[in-house]
């Protein structure tokens, strides 16, 4: 791919959703998975009923609101840990493989950048404990527009920043659903399919399906 501009969806991507649940794992005991799976359903629904709705709320009010359903849902989890489990949420671990890959792409020429849900204030902690700020030439969040992916107008945000036409974007996500909003816009699309889950939005394909983020310098 010759393009030199390279979009990274944040969470799911680059920063793994289930860390905060395994920095504690012991403390929610056996229905620990199902909390963190829980807990992201709801975080994303919340985004999409609330796009729909015409409303918008800030992303770490509805990760704190998912959350709240995700414990009442499963009381054998006791809710004095809500405020070690948003606290580790704040800075979540970055995938392994996250910093080399940007470091490979950075070293061949290419530009950065994060596209995300989160707010700026989640995205700068998150960028911080990974340390990965130098690594992006920029971090946009659709805090700005106050509209949650994948509406159209949240991938214009790149077009506005870097000023380049959609077919020079290569943009990188392991949500199936956000790739499909990439794609829709006319952006290249990679998917990142950690989970190995099945194909979707047939009509939205991705231009790639890469295992882990290891795999994308070798796409340049």
């Amino acid at each position: 791919m010759p393009q030199k501009l390279y979009v990274f969806d944040a969470y799911g991507t680059l920063f793994d959703v289930h860390a905060a649940i395994a920095r504690h794992r012991a403390a929610c005991g056996p229905d620990a998975d199902r909390v963190s799976e829980l807990w992201r359903a709801k975080q994303l629904e919340y985004t999409w009923t609330l796009t729909l709705a015409g409303q918008y709320v800030e992303f770490w009010t509805l990760t704190e609101r998912a959350l709240d359903f995700a414990l009442a849902r499963f009381p054998s989890v006791d809710r004095a840990i809500k405020s070690k489990l948003l606290e580790s949420y704040f800075s979540l671990d970055a995938f392994a493989d996250a910093r080399a890959c940007l470091k490979a792409l950075k070293d061949g020429g290419a530009q950065t950048a994060i596209l995300s849900n989160g707010s700026p204030r989640m995205l700068a902690a998150a960028v911080k404990a990974a340390d990965i700020a130098s690594l992006l030439d920029k971090v946009l969040s659709v805090d700005t527009i106050r509209v949650y992916k994948p509406a159209p107008q949240v991938y214009a945000m790149v077009i506005a920043a870097f000023r380049v036409e959609p077919g020079d974007v290569v943009f990188v996500s392991s949500n199936r659903w956000d790739v499909m909003g990439a794609v829709n816009v006319g952006f290249r699309g990679v998917w990142v399919n950690r989970a190995d889950a099945p194909e979707e939005y047939a009509d939205r394909a991705p231009h790639h399906r890469i295992k882990d983020l290891a795999a994308l310098p070798a796409l340049i």
